[in-house]
This record gives structure tokens, C-alpha cells and sequence, in this order.
């Protein structure tokens, strides 16, 4: 079966083509940018081909998706002869509120669950809905399945995802922590029991998804019960251009100062703060380093506060499991920066975290395990794939409905 996964933002739209009889084979992958713009483009990458990249105006979603599918079938860079070729559809989809604690094959009543959503996420969903209709439009016999960001942090305790407001919020307006990268920290959490020889439904992990955007998740017994993104993904970790936590009196201060409205706050504390706003620099962890050894203040500030809001988590989610088992590192700067990984790691030793430096530093956009010999916790690195369980998800939901 071939499984096309497609992941839409308000102006862009990501994609991946499976081969899933071939151990889920990334036959062709893609973005289309700049939606709506005078001009958009589409870069293409086709197994055993040259990368491609076009231009050409783009209107709307729908144009996108079916540039894309031009693509695929392309005589010259495709990789399918047809569409028909094209089994299903697996789309991501940020929020699933309270409704989806799990992927599911699309009909009416889910599209009508998910325009409910909306207010959850009024940023993202409209434009992963797009995305569905868009490709329902023009595949209409290929089931879609959609996958949720959020269903993976549904089996949260109350306690931990009610906040400390007037109970009626909850009620009313469902205000309460979502968490977010729930994909990835599934699909991480037990990849990483595999690799340290432990079964996913007894163990301790606590999964540090570091990237542009980041997020800790303590998974006990193969279920999240804490997550430090919440209603939105702005709380939590300091990320590269959002804030992480905040005093509400700091914001409210900031606000009136700055004469920020709810829509231009909400905007400030997501794409001008975080690493980028205390250094001044950027919100890429590389061109921090490179202004930190030149002697940079700032940068090497956003760099250590960077690594202490991630240790003071790691500390919240081992007493909020009675320990951990696995502590676990993936996406962009888990994965690749082992300056981090070590800063956040020292100092951790008396819940028995040690890792051994020179495994440490050899790991960089690979699997590993980079616990010292004899430390009680297994540390490791290993590399998310989110894609790939959209798509996994997608053909078992298919053929459970067949």
C-alpha cells in the first residue's frame, strides 16, 4: 500500500509518499510554500532523483495539493504512474480537543468534530481541515485518516491538566492543558524502551522533544501523564521564538506597555521571544554557539536558560513518576546539539542520571545511548519520525475498517 501523509499550514503544505509493503519507504517528499502569495513554490525530492524545485502562483490549499499530486505522477520527477496508485490519506492535525484520543478514519460526523475544534487551535486546524477537504475534492475515493498532535496526552489525570481558574472555564470553554508533539513523543517514547531492553508498559520515560518548537512528556507505563505544552503550545520550555512560562503579571505588564491587543500579544509572545528575543541573535541553537564562543552575553544566556528550564522539568516529571527509567532526546536540537544534552544532563546524577561524554559528543542525527556504564537511568538520543507513524497509523486504521 502506498500512504501519502499531509501535514497543512496556513501557507504551506508538507508531504511524504510511503511505500509501506517496503518497511515504509519514503518514495517521494515535498513542501509547497508561500500559499497565496504572487508566486509559491514546491520543493520535490524523489527517491533515486534530482531535487526539484518550481514556482508558480498558488491561490488557495487546494491548488497546493493538487500541484503536489501533479508532481507525484510526473513523467519526469514523480514516482507513480497514477493516483490510483495512492491508497490513503493520513493528515495531521494539531488539536483534537477532548473529542480525539485517537487517529480515526474521516467521515462527516469527524470533519463536523473537528470544525468544533477550532477555537482550540484557530492558527492550525483551519488550514489541516483545508487540507482534508482539499484532497477530498480531488481523490474522492481514497479514505483520510487524521492524526492527532494532542490524542497521545489524553490519558493525562485530571490534576494534572485542570488549571488553577474558576472550574466554569473548563466547563464552558474546555480551557485546559493539551499538550502538544503527542505524535512524536508516542512514537520516541517506544522506540527508546526498545533500545534500552525495557517493555514500554512498565517503564519510567521522560521525553525531551527539543527542537524550534519543544516539549518534555512524562510517559509512565507507556501513557502520558504530564506534558509541559498546555492550552496552546506557548507554555512550557523556552522554545526559539516562544516565551515557555511567563508570569501572567509579566505579560499583562508587557502588554500595556508594548498597547499589545489579545491577537498582537498572542503573536509577540510566539514568534519574538524565546532564545531569539533574550539573544538578540537568532532562534537557531548553531548561531547561538557560533555568538557565544565569540563572547556574546546574550546568547550564551539564552543557551544556559535553554538548558535549565529543560533540567527543572526532567526534576518535575521523575517526582511526578517516582523517577525515571529512560530519559530520552529527539527532534532538531535533542538530536544534533551535544553541548545541550550534556549541560541539561549535569547535575542530574541524584536521580541517577550519568552520561558518558565521549558517547555523548559521537551522537548527532542518529540513535544512541549515551548513559556512562552503571548509571541507574538509560540515556539516550533517538531520532522522532512522525511522519512515518501518520502514516503506520494511517494503514492500520484502513485495513481495521476494511
Amino acid at each position: 500500500m502506498k500512504i501519502l501523509v499531509i501535514n497543512c499550514g496556513s501557507s504551506s503544505i508538507k508531504y511524504q509518499l510511503f511505500d509501506m509493503e517496503k518497511d515504509a519507504f519514503v518514495m517521494a517528499k515535498g513542501l509547497v510554500e508561500k500559499i497565496g502569495l504572487a508566486q509559491s513554490s514546491l520543493t520535490h525530492y524523489a527517491a533515486g532523483k534530482e531535487k526539484q524545485i518550481s514556482s508558480k502562483p498558488c491561490p488557495d490549499h487546494q491548488t497546493g495539493i493538487n500541484w503536489v499530486l501533479e508532481t507525484l505522477t510526473d513523467p519526469a520527477c514523480g514516482v507513480i504512474r497514477n493516483l490510483d496508485e495512492i491508497d490513503a490519506v493520513g493528515h495531521r492535525v494539531v488539536h483534537g480537543g477532548e473529542t480525539f484520543q485517537e487517529s480515526i478514519l474521516i467521515d462527516e460526523h469527524v470533519m463536523h468534530d473537528l470544525e468544533a475544534c477550532i477555537p482550540l487551535a484557530p492558527l492550525h486546524n483551519p488550514a489541516n481541515i483545508k487540507g482534508i477537504t482539499s484532497m477530498q475534492a480531488l481523490l474522492p475515493k481514497v479514505p483520510q485518516v487524521a492524526v492527532f498532535d494532542t490524542a497521545f496526552h489524553q490519558t493525562m489525570p485530571d490534576y494534572a491538566y485542570m488549571y488553577a481558574i474558576p472550574y466554569e472555564f473548563y466547563k464552558r470553554d474546555r480551557i485546559r492543558r493539551y499538550g502538544f508533539h503527542g505524535t512524536s513523543h508516542r512514537f520516541v517514547s517506544r522506540k527508546a524502551a526498545r533500545m534500552a531492553g525495557m517493555d514500554p508498559s512498565r517503564c519510567r520515560i521522560i521525553s525531551c522533544h527539543l527542537g524550534n518548537g519543544a516539549s518534555i512528556a512524562a510517559v509512565l507505563n507507556g501513557k502520558s501523564v504530564d506534558t509541559s505544552m498546555g492550552y496552546t503550545p506557548v507554555e512550557g520550555l523556552i522554545m526559539g521564538t516562544r516565551c515557555g512560562d511567563l508570569d501572567l503579571g509579566a505579560a499583562m505588564s508587557i502588554m500595556e506597555k508594548e498597547k499589545l491587543d489579545p491577537q498582537s500579544a498572542n503573536s509577540y509572545f510566539s514568534k519574538q521571544c524565546g532564545v531569539q528575543g533574550v539573544s538578540g541573535v537568532s532562534s537557531d541553537m548553531r548561531d547561538l554557539h557560533q555568538a557565544a564562543s565569540e563572547g556574546n552575553y546574550q546568547a550564551e544566556l539564552a543557551l544556559k536558560m535553554f538548558a535549565y528550564r529543560v533540567k527543572k522539568y526532567i526534576g518535575a516529571y521523575a517526582a511526578a513518576m517516582g523517577g525515571a527509567d529512560i530519559l530520552l532526546f529527539t527532534g532538531g536540537i535533542g538530536e544534533n546539539d551535544a553541548v545541550l544534552r550534556e549541560w541539561i544532563c549535569q547535575g542530574l546524577s541524584f536521580m541517577g542520571v550519568e552520561i558518558d561524554k565521549e558517547k555523548n559528543a559521537s551522537i548527532r542525527g542518529k540513535d544512541g545511548i549515551i548513559s556512562a556504564n552503571g548509571s541507574k537511568v538509560t540515556t539516550l538520543v533517538a531520532a522522532t519520525d512522525e511522519e512515518r507513524v501518520i502514516a503506520t497509523d494511517t494503514i492500520e486504521i484502513i485495513r481495521k475498517n476494511a
